[in-house]
């Protein structure tokens, strides 16, 4: 690092002057600053966490002659770009879920440890089984279940109550489901927990007591047993997890797609909160109200408009509820309860919606009235219908001008709906990992070659003008924008087949749609998603280029660390 003072300041101009001392420029190999006019650059200054000018020493020179100015050249082997961004996370998802074990179809790396994936039946029950005398084995509490999460009956097969019975008859087991909307137990299980067929006849329809089977309402009836999950300690533990998981994958801003997932929006605020302000994340977060946590509580959308105004009181810099509201259109992709038109699925079984259409329309209006920008989390074409004719009919009643209205996951839409949202003004917040994982699986079993080959069609939204942005909703996808980036430039499944190369991006594409695109689908590209003066000098640092590695090799980039509005934070390898 070089620190340059000049003895004689008299030449300098008093504006130039006036900058003495809070500045620091970064240099790096390379600078890729997502911006069409200095699209690359070798410096870039910094005050008071702000980029103050993007360049090379050459062009910034009145900064690097400035008394006090540092010069940081630890980059200089090094890529920076805009820090990551994604626009649909979970936070409590990995908070809850990071306190156990990973057994799913794909592999895991966390930071509680490396889960290789099993994709068959016989490699599942296997690994199950070594997971839980492992479990055994060790020191662990006797008041909670041992949970893996990643099961999934296309890769797995049939685990059912009577299968975990016969496995483990006296051991307290339950499989989470890939999807998270699904859980499994055995009778050693429901025991421990206090469960009941009476829980089970809350939501008749989505709950299996036979089977042991809870999904979606049914799952929360489930999950309201096991309150273990958000003790302060454990649940404190997992947010660090989530934290570390953000940083270590580059990504400097976050949108939550759905507080009050678990019924306690305040008490989940409030753990969020508290491990923001104990340890400090190099990340800020945005947190979205979700339309079902209000609906189970039996809130009108005035008294949620009054609730989420309340939540604003406690906004920091690190967490903060803004306008944003989320619906809840189809069934979870996973489950294979997505609304798909006809055809729809080759085994007959039918999508769900979330909630009566009608209801879900009425509170999408109230939020559009409000001036909110609504997110619906959507994934078949039904689905995309269904939207799309609420976007227009709320348009038509209370026209919006640059309303962004959200298609959030994006499983699957036709062309001429993109052609639609993108007249309406729509957006695309999309989950390429779907095509990834699902595509081979789904064709075989589920939606047919013609569908699931076509899974997560950005080339289309591309074609119609629809602005993309790639999200992970971890756990549903590896917490890694450029896991994402990679899944959308290659779309090259999980058994190493070819998806619908036409539906691909490119990669200037895909690095646009975990930056500048990303910050716009949040209505936040005035201060993030690029390196240009005036906005926050957010940077994500790689040890490669993006543009010039093998695609294939996108995902497998070292992140050095970040900056954070100004400071350097590396990652800690373990």
């Amino acid at each position: 690092m070089l620190k340059f003072t000049l003895g004689a300041m008299g030449a300098l101009l008093v504006s130039t002057a006036s900058f003495a001392a809070d500045i620091t420029v970064y240099t790096a190999q390379k600078i890729i600053t997502m911006e069409t006019n200095i699209p690359e650059a070798s410096a870039v200054a910094v005050m008071d966490g702000r980029i103050v000018s993007v360049g090379s020493l050459e062009t910034l020179k009145d900064y690097v002659e400035t008394q006090g100015t540092v010069i940081d050249t630890q980059f200089a082997d090094k890529v920076l770009m805009p820090g990551f961004i994604d626009p649909h996370i979970h936070p409590s998802l990995p908070a809850v879920l990071t306190q156990f074990p990973f057994l799913a179809p794909d592999d895991w790396h966390l930071p509680t440890g490396d889960f290789p994936g099993a994709k068959t039946h016989d490699d599942y029950i296997a690994s199950l089984k070594e997971l839980v005398a492992a479990h055994e084995a060790s020191e662990h509490d006797e008041t909670v279940p041992f949970i893996a999460w990643g099961y999934h009956q296309l890769w797995h097969g049939d685990v059912t109550r009577a299968v975990l019975n016969e496995l483990f008859p006296d051991t307290p087991v339950m499989a989470w489901h890939r999807s998270f909307h699904e859980v499994i137990g055995n009778d050693a299980a429901f025991d421990l927990l206090g469960v009941t067929e009476v829980d089970a006849q809350v939501y008749p329809d989505q709950a299996n007591w036979e089977d042991g089977h809870f999904w979606e309402n049914g799952a929360k009836v489930l999950v309201s047993k096991m309150p273990f999950l958000f003790a302060p300690d454990r649940f404190g533990k997992g947010m660090e997890n989530f934290y570390e998981m953000l940083h270590q994958a580059g990504v400097t801003t976050a949108l939550d797609m759905g507080t009050g997932v678990f019924g306690d929006p305040v008490g989940e605020i409030a753990l969020i909160r508290g491990t923001a302000d104990r340890v400090q994340p190099p990340t800020r977060l945005v947190l979205t109200p979700l339309i079902t946590d209000f609906l189970a509580r039996k809130k009108t959308p005035d008294e949620a408009l009054a609730e989420i105004e309340s939540w604003r009181e406690g906004n920091t810099d690190l967490v903060a509820v803004k306008n944003h509201f989320k619906i809840m259109m189809d069934g979870a992709i996973f489950s294979g309860l997505s609304q798909y038109g006809f055809p729809g699925y080759k085994d007959g079984h039918e999508g769900i919606w979330m909630a009566p259409l009608s209801e879900t329309e009425k509170w999408a209006r109230f939020f559009w009235n409000q001036g909110f920008q609504i997110h619906a989390h959507t994934n078949g074409d039904k689905s995309a219908e269904a939207l799309i004719g609420i976007v227009q009919r709320a348009q038509a009643e209370t026209p919006r001008f640059d309303h962004r209205t959200t298609l959030e996951h994006f499983a699957f839409a036709h062309e001429e709906q993109l052609r639609q949202m993108g007249a309406l003004g729509m957006a695309v917040s999309a989950n390429p990992y779907y095509q990834y994982i699902l595509a081979d699986a789904y064709a075989q079993n589920w939606l047919g070659e013609d569908i699931a080959r076509y899974m997560v069609p950005l080339g289309a939204a591309r074609r119609q003008n629809v602005t993309v942005a790639l999200h992970s909703d971890n756990p549903m996808a590896p917490l890694s924008p450029l896991v994402l980036a990679d899944a959308a430039v290659n779309r090259t499944t999980i058994n190493g087949l070819q998806n619908a190369q036409i539906e691909a991006l490119t990669v200037h594409e895909a690095m646009r749609a975990i930056t500048i695109d990303a910050a716009w689908v949040m209505k936040r590209e005035q201060d993030l998603g690029s390196i240009r003066a005036g906005k926050r000098a957010d940077f994500v640092v790689l040890e490669d280029n993006p543009y010039e590695v093998p695609t294939a090799e996108i995902k497998d980039i070292e992140i050095w660390g970040t900056v954070f509005e100004g400071k350097v934070h590396p990652v800690v390898k373990n």
